[in-house]
């Protein structure tokens, strides 16, 4: 066959895909992103990002400038028809451990117009607008691609291709992914407005557990907000969106004058997963291989996850740094994650549709008595330790994921280090091109150097070796996790430490507060 005409080719010119080429090609590959429209959609969809997604935009250049369009607030209530809270996260505008706000309210072509504007920067990636995909050939070597272009049928030879094209995934249904459906289907009515006068509307994200009414009322970013009201049975879509009964849904919150309606579209919150996430040369990532109800807000969070575990591993692979099963360790690691956040939006969401009184009623008793007892959840759920052949299984904190310092001046400690894998610790050996030292003795690095020694004394750690998406390969000395991350990436099964020390739980490794030299 003839050359290749990029490594990798990803079609979707959503927050996803962009994110996962800028990936691939901060790791020295190249990449072609084909997207069938030609510009962004120029309507918000996702609402919500948190610290880690905000740390993964910071390690391909565009955090600071996103953070920017960005809104924080302190709290996400659950609340009753009565207004008395059942569920209450508190704290969401704290810096969590990813080294941002928790929880960031986002205007989402904001977001996309920057992560087109840092393609354009990006050496390596090419963004190709009003390409549409029409189907692809799998060989030996590669993938061959068919577009509709303006100009005719064009086709694409990539090493992989990569479906980050939505949840009608014209990719997934070409290369045979088996969709299977995680049991919640509700039809809501989303209305976005643009805000002329702020104090007019509440300052907490709400999801009112109303049967007459489940509504959810949530901040957004640049100058907007959003309210979602679920549709009741025997409502039609044409008869919830009608401006009458827009007004009257909105009446009750007393914002006339207060915002101008910027659209209204009915969608149907549902949860579903892909079986597989990778055939072959083929795979998909974000909506492609998995959508969720929106009460956690981590539909986008998740295709961006999926975009910063998927980047660093293709970029390796087509560097031949690694083999091409380093790829299998992509579902392995991100689907239990994936299901734990769908498993929680489907607990919020099914907290917040009850239409039945009598239900209601029961499930406010039980928060009453949950509240009493103190055994009501304080935060999101949480994660499990990943573990794969990209993990060194056995040690402490594999699988973990490794909180970014914040140095008293507010700077951030991967500004200050190389992108790629790194070796954490103290007086360290030579290392392999592949790996990137962060000596704690090194004084570019003295404002987090404290910090760092305090994290890995906490965990009885000589030397730490982090990911690139900055997941905790594994811990040890400095010598064996260097043999252990080549033969990880090499593909050799069975890699483990044998000195398996204490093991942390997730919550040990995720406190509170992040890595601070603040105080």
């Amino acid at each position: 066959m003839g050359a290749f005409d990029c490594d990798v080719l990803v079609v979707g010119g959503g927050p996803t895909g962009l994110t996962l080429a800028l990936q691939v090609a901060q790791a020295g590959a190249s990449v072609i992103v084909c997207d069938k429209e030609a510009d962004v959609f120029p309507l918000p969809r996702a609402a919500h990002i948190d610290h880690e997604t905000l740390r993964i935009f910071q390690s391909i250049g565009v955090a600071e400038d996103i953070a920017a369009t960005c809104r924080t607030t302190e709290r996400y209530d659950f609340l009753n028809a009565a207004g008395k809270v059942l569920l209450s996260f508190p704290g969401a505008d704290r810096i969590a451990p990813g080294g941002w706000p928790a929880a960031n309210m986002i205007h989402q072509p904001s977001i996309e117009r920057l992560l087109r504007r840092r393609m354009e920067e990006q050496n390596g990636a090419e963004l190709r607008t009003r390409w549409t995909y029409l189907g692809h050939d799998e060989m030996a070597d590669g993938v061959t691609a068919q577009f509709a272009t303006d100009r005719g049928e064009a086709q694409l030879r990539a090493k992989y291709l990569v479906g980050a094209d939505g949840a009608r995934s014209p990719v997934r249904s070409a290369a045979g992914f088996g969709l299977a459906d995680l049991g919640f289907d509700e039809p809501w009515l989303v209305i976005d407005v643009v805000v002329h006068d702020q104090d007019r509307l509440p300052k907490s994200n709400l999801q009112i557990c109303n049967p007459a009414r489940p509504t959810t009322c949530v901040l957004m970013g640049e100058g907007r907000h959003r309210w979602e009201f679920m549709l009741l049975p025997g409502e039609t879509a044409e008869e919830i969106s009608s401006e009458a009964s827009v007004a009257r849904l909105l009446e009750p919150w007393n914002v006339s004058g207060a915002v101008t309606i910027e659209r209204t579209a009915v969608y149907r919150f549902n949860a579903r997963m892909t079986k597989e996430w990778r055939k072959g040369r083929v795979l998909i990532a974000g909506d492609a291989a998995h959508q969720m109800p929106p009460f956690a807000g981590q539909g986008m969070c998740s295709g961006i996850r999926d975009a910063a575990n998927l980047g660093w591993k293709l970029g390796e692979v087509v560097a031949e740094r690694a083999s091409d099963q380093l790829l299998d360790s992509y579902q392995a690691e991100r689907e239990p994650h994936v299901r734990a956040t769908i498993a929680s939006a489907i607990m919020m969401g099914r907290l917040v549709c009850t239409t039945s009184r009598w239900s209601a009623l029961v499930r406010d008793l039980k928060f009453a008595l949950g509240r009493a007892l103190g055994k009501i959840p304080g935060g999101p759920a949480t994660f499990a330790a990943m573990s794969s052949r990209a993990i060194l299984s056995g040690s402490p904190m594999a699988g973990h994921y490794f909180p970014q310092p914040v140095a008293a001046d507010g700077a951030l400690f991967d500004d200050d280090v190389p992108a790629g894998a790194w070796l954490v610790g103290r007086d360290l050996p030579p290392l392999p091109g592949s790996l990137a030292a962060v000596d704690i003795a090194d004084r570019t690095i003295e404002p987090f150097a404290d910090a760092i020694a305090a994290w890995l004394a906490s965990y009885d750690i000589e030397a730490a070796l982090i990911r690139p998406d900055r997941y905790i390969f594994g811990s040890g000395s400095p010598t064996d996790l260097i043999a252990a991350w080549e033969r990880s990436l090499r593909g050799d099964a069975g890699i483990r430490s044998e000195s398996v020390g204490n093991q942390p739980t997730w919550d040990a490794a995720l406190p509170d507060r992040p890595i601070s030299m603040a105080g």
